[in-house]
């Protein structure tokens, strides 16, 4: 014969949710200060920049920190791909490099080679990766290591160890890197519009949705019929070729292809991107906070600069600090919202 049934508390329907309803206001203002703090940061320095030094709020200063992020910018724009995707590239500073000597060679042939050499070479050593990547599986930072000894080693090949410098020999090539509209190199509007593409590509598209999918769950994306091979060797394509684009307009800023530029490149696109609330496990991010992360880099640069009596390595020093602190505070954000939605 049974005992008497024991009362067990239970929690009460009205406040059951109110506490389902306060964790979702939680997860939801955790969500907007990862997604949207490097902006919020990044107008805070800016406002800092203009009360404290009269040469950062003139209009030839901000022309100067846009031009200066341009290059930056399109590699982090391939690198917001790479990531999304639970990739990671480290190529891209040896392609930027790599881009920028084959720029300036080809250009004794016209603006068009200029452009078409580091894009299709960069580009195909992205192919390489992705194939490698996506049909031997093997790791993504194992392979775009390679890539970055093996694009450091053909620029070094190229330019003769570093001692021959190829000069820009096309005055119009010259004069899109050097020119400007009103105030604004020609190369920001480029990357204005290169990254309203990229936008249209990761938000509108099959393609975006599938690079998304992959870095949630490549196991999930595939259950859903997502084509993940032909995806990850895309991603890695757009990569290599905006590395290679960058390369090409820091020349024609230039005039020349430096071939002593682009080490730290890597490591500066995975901060901005990760600065601007993508996370490094992939499948989170956007655009938007890729090129706040961009900014927040220039304009951080760009005040150092005005303060004048920083040497450069303590520039280095104070810069990787910021990036530091920044990324761990992102990454507790990150904790915050998956226990706040757990």
């Amino acid at each position: 014969m049974s005992g008497p049934a024991i009362a067990t508390p239970a929690t009460p329907p009205a406040q059951a949710e109110r506490s389902e309803a306060a964790s979702l206001r939680t997860e939801r203002v955790v969500e907007l200060i990862q997604r949207q703090g490097a902006l919020a940061v990044l107008a805070v320095v800016i406002v800092v920049g203009v009360v404290a030094f009269d040469s950062f709020r003139t209009y030839a200063n901000a022309g100067t920190v846009l031009i200066s992020a341009a290059p930056p910018a399109l590699i982090a724009l391939g690198m917001t791909f790479v990531i999304i995707g639970g990739g990671i590239d480290l190529s891209v500073g040896s392609l930027y490099v790599l881009g920028g000597v084959l720029a300036a060679w080809a250009s004794q042939y016209g603006t068009l080679a200029a452009f078409a050499l580091p894009l299709a070479v960069c580009g195909v050593f992205g192919l390489a990766q992705g194939l490698i990547i996506a049909y031997a599986r093997l790791a993504p930072f194992i392979v775009t290591l390679a890539g970055l000894l093996g694009a450091r080693g053909l620029m070094l090949a190229l330019s003769g160890e570093g001692a021959n410098t190829y000069l820009v020999r096309t005055d119009a090539f010259k004069h899109f890197g050097t020119g400007d509209l009103a105030g604004i190199g020609y190369p920001v509007y480029l990357v204005v519009v290169l990254f309203a593409v990229g936008m249209l590509l990761l938000y509108r598209t099959r393609f975006g949705q599938s690079v998304y999918a992959i870095g949630g769950s490549a196991d999930a994306a595939r259950l859903m019929g997502v084509r993940i091979r032909s995806t990850q060797v895309r991603v890695y394509i757009l990569s290599g070729v905006l590395a290679g684009l960058a390369g090409a307009i820091n020349a024609a800023r230039l005039g020349s292809g430096v071939t002593v530029l682009g080490t730290g490149m890597e490591l500066d696109a995975i901060a901005a991107v990760v600065i601007g609330g993508t996370l490094l496990t992939g499948g989170a991010g956007t655009l938007g906070g890729t090129v706040a992360g961009v900014l927040l880099l220039q304009v951080i640069q760009n005040l150092i600069n005005q303060i004048g009596t920083v040497t450069s390595a303590w520039q280095t020093v104070i810069s990787g600090a910021f990036i530091a602190l920044v990324v761990v505070a992102q990454t507790y954000l990150a904790r915050l919202r998956s226990v706040a939605s757990g």
